[in-house]
């Protein structure tokens, strides 16, 4: 799905296409594929500081989304090539927000905009920052 990945100071962006299975009987990406689009360049992000979702919970960190604000903005089609970005920016004491987007590679059209929480748990549930994801900000 991702072909290539680059970061800038501001943004991780991660580039993909659309494949066919991907959309529904109107020929446009399925509502529920944009957040396997979102949530892909986020675990791409992790590995580009070093972080996977994997060794986390190894060491007793469960990261997991508490809130997806997702905007549907122009429907994408089988065959698009698109990127999506993730910027990571700590809200509370406890909560780190991916602010993204999916665009589209040729027009730069925006199609999805989206605000993903996210925070982490301790082995017992209880949310907390830890300071091995310092790495993300």
């Amino acid at each position: 799905m991702a072909m290539t990945e680059n970061t800038t100071d501001d943004e991780f962006v991660c580039a993909m296409s659309v494949r066919d299975y991907e959309c529904d009987m109107q020929g446009v990406v399925n509502n529920s594929v944009y957040q396997n689009y979102l949530e892909h360049a986020r675990h791409e992000y992790l590995k580009t500081r070093g972080l996977d979702f994997a060794t986390l919970t190894r060491e007793g960190i469960i990261v997991v989304v508490v809130r997806a604000e997702i905007d549907y903005l122009q429907p994408l089609k089988s065959g698009d090539s698109i990127f999506v970005t993730a910027k990571p920016v700590l809200e509370k004491r406890i909560r780190l927000v991916f602010n993204q987007s999916i665009r589209h590679s040729a027009t730069g059209r925006e199609h999805v905009r989206a605000r993903i929480v996210t925070t982490a748990v301790s082995e017992r549930g209880r949310p907390y920052f830890p300071e091995s994801l310092n790495v993300l900000l």
